[in-house]
């Protein structure tokens, strides 16, 4: 399997230098997270945890990701001289673990004041669950993902459902990330598929981030603007390896995301990765809880709301060039391009293919803007009545 020539922890180490060379009058976070991503890398866990002296961990993982790294995880561990508590998260009603209050309240209640660090089995959901936990008992915590298929592993930002609004909370990002290879490459192609929906969508968040810059006044960072946009790249160029599953496809939708939550997490917010396509997602998930229906993966809405955005986005730079700020818009990929992008990797690229009901689509182009107070083309066409 081909890899970069740099590992994702020789790159952060660049991407610290250069915040530092570069920051000035913006605000720079430096990156400490240490990241295994190779074939095996569960099996440094272990070791890990022993150099940091962690005597009691708390594993956290659903059904379904105990299968996939859970029991390898707890077999590990029990090879050394630590105390280990675990907790399979319980699902809803409708058979999903989602990221809301009960779940929360569920893990801050198994955590105990000997709780050293929480390891978190699993993808997104799991992710944010620990991670606002973790914050809020001010304990450690160690991910071990389970599928590459969401940008949010490296992320501070939890984004939770409260009181049915997806919110997202201020958290803290993992110590360190264990991203084997050998586990992600077993995933189904649907969750690689997600991942690559969440890179995709980065075609409309990063136009996005440029014109809210210049039409919100709201902050902006080109370093984290370039790692962002290279992570993509990478995507798009290895899209037939990605749909063919291959450990090097694998590999590279994972150094990605990786590397676009390292960029959130250094400007400390997340407007690099998430604009007006993300907001449309984030309607469409409050919309699926509230009507009691079964969850649809976050990176499968998240590509078909980018490409649904892009023909619109586009058609802005065309019909409004006195707008000088929407020329962000001129260089996103059609509509047409990026569905079959997203086909091609076995993910959905049409409305549709979501099982969603038909007046939700219009509801989310017409609503979804007020989610978030962020500029975005999506705002500006409602504002203007555009759309």
């Amino acid at each position: 399997m081909k890899q970069p020539s740099l590992s994702i922890n020789e790159q952060i180490t660049i991407w610290n230098q250069k915040s530092a060379l570069i920051a000035g009058n913006q605000s720079f976070e430096t990156i400490g997270i240490h990241i295994e991503l190779e074939a095996g890398a569960i099996r440094k866990l272990p070791a890990y945890i022993h150099t940091e002296r962690y005597q009691h961990i708390m594993v956290v993982y659903d059904k379904f990701t105990y299968e996939a790294a859970g029991r390898q995880t707890i077999d590990l561990l029990q090879s050394i001289e630590v105390g280990i508590t675990e907790l399979e998260l319980r699902e809803n009603k409708v058979g999903d673990v989602i990221a809301d209050e009960a779940t929360i309240v569920q893990l801050l209640l198994a955590v105990t004041p000997q709780t050293d660090a929480i390891v978190a089995i699993g993808s997104g959901t799991i992710h944010d669950v620990v991670r606002i936990v973790s914050h809020k008992m001010n304990k450690p915590f160690l991910s071990v993902p389970t599928a590459a298929s969401v940008d949010g592993f490296t992320s501070a930002g939890a984004p939770l459902i409260v009181n049915g609004t997806k919110e997202t909370f201020q958290a803290k990002a993992p110590e360190a990330i264990f991203a084997d290879i050998n586990i992600l490459i077993n995933a189904p192609q649907t969750l690689t598929a997600a991942g690559f929906g969440d890179m995709l969508g980065k075609c409309t968040s990063l136009a996005d981030w440029k014109v809210s810059r210049d039409l919100g006044k709201e902050p902006y960072n080109q370093l984290v603007y370039d790692i962002t946009e290279e992570a993509l790249h990478q995507c798009i160029e290895k899209v037939d390896l990605i749909a063919s599953g291959s450990a090097e496809g694998i590999y590279t939708v994972m150094y990605s995301l990786l590397a676009s939550g390292i960029a959130m997490l250094i400007a400390d917010h997340s407007r690099s990765a998430s604009g007006g396509e993300h907001h449309i997602s984030h309607r469409w998930e409050m919309e699926l809880i509230k009507g009691g229906h079964r969850q649809i993966l976050h990176g499968a809405k998240v590509g078909v709301a980018s490409a649904l955005l892009a023909d619109h986005y586009r058609q802005l730079a065309i019909d409004h060039p006195e707008v000088q700020a929407f020329a962000a818009y001129k260089d996103i990929p059609t509509s047409a391009q990026m569905k079959q992008w997203l086909s091609a990797v076995g993910g959905p690229s049409e409305y549709e293919q979501l099982d969603m009901p038909s007046e939700w689509l219009e509801l989310a182009l017409h609503s979804a803007h007020t989610l978030r107070n962020r500029y975005t083309g999506l705002k500006y066409m409602n504002e203007h009545q555009l759309i």
